[in-house]
């Protein structure tokens, strides 16, 4: 049996996703196993996200993806690394784990500070200028925005930035649901990684007070949330179409 906390980490993951797709008017279906957008998504963002372990209904819905003829290059996230997808034209992108970090370490951090000050973006300017300094960390040169305006009106969802003399220099977003937090979008410099991570976490903690945070890493990414006191509860997978 699977994990609590990986499934509810993977229903966060799919919410999150479908808020992205409905703030650009394209929302998403929720199936009792799988979400999933027949249309085209913003980049970064995967047209399926698996929410139980594999069964035919999934795999049939997969399917019907494949034959609504989507741009090459669709993703699907395998939300518990079980799916084999590759007699069915998809190719791994890349492993990562879930990562959990429990209320008792959530309230640990709860006043860690840094040099910046955090604050919520509330108008459309804020949270233009949040995406420029995320697309600037990410190394992103597509000029189509990702994080429209109407998310900022989704209770649900906090997207909170890092200013140091009023530019921001670290940020990342939230968003609630199944009584966890996602923890997504960081951004920082490398130089105060840990500092600015655990005063982000802090920051929807106050937000979003007495929750568990939630989320995916990979890589020095991961390393890096293990330190903060992430522990991994679960591998993912994420599948490229190639048609």
């Amino acid at each position: 049996m699977l994990d609590d906390r990986l499934i509810r980490a993977a229903r966060n993951n799919a919410e999150w996703c479908d808020a992205v797709c409905r703030a650009h008017h394209n929302p998403g279906e929720f199936h009792d196993d799988i979400w999933l957008n027949r249309n085209a998504v913003p980049r970064f963002y995967p047209n399926a996200g698996t929410l139980v372990v594999p069964s035919p209904r999934q795999l049939a819905l997969i399917d019907e993806l494949i034959a609504a003829r989507l741009p090459s290059g669709w993703a699907l996230k395998d939300s518990f690394s079980m799916l084999n997808l590759e007699s069915r034209g998809f190719r791994m992108l890349f492993d990562a784990e879930w990562i959990y970090l429990p209320v008792s370490r959530v309230k640990d951090i709860a006043s860690a500070k840094t040099s910046a000050r955090w604050e919520v973006a509330r108008n459309d300017l804020m949270l233009a200028k949040w995406e420029s300094a995320w697309s600037r960390a990410a190394g992103d040169t597509g000029k189509d925005r990702i994080f429209q305006p109407s998310l900022l009106e989704n209770k649900d969802v906090a997207v909170v930035a890092g200013l140091l003399d009023g530019i921001i220099v670290a940020g990342a977003i939230a968003n609630r649901s199944d009584d966890v937090v996602g923890w997504s979008n960081f951004f920082a410099p490398a130089i105060e990684m840990f500092d600015h991570a655990t005063a982000s976490l802090a920051t929807m903690a106050r937000l979003f007070p007495g929750l568990a945070i939630v989320g995916y890493e990979h890589g020095d990414d991961l390393r890096n949330a293990h330190s903060i006191g992430f522990e991994s509860i679960g591998p993912l997978r994420v599948w490229i179409f190639q048609s």
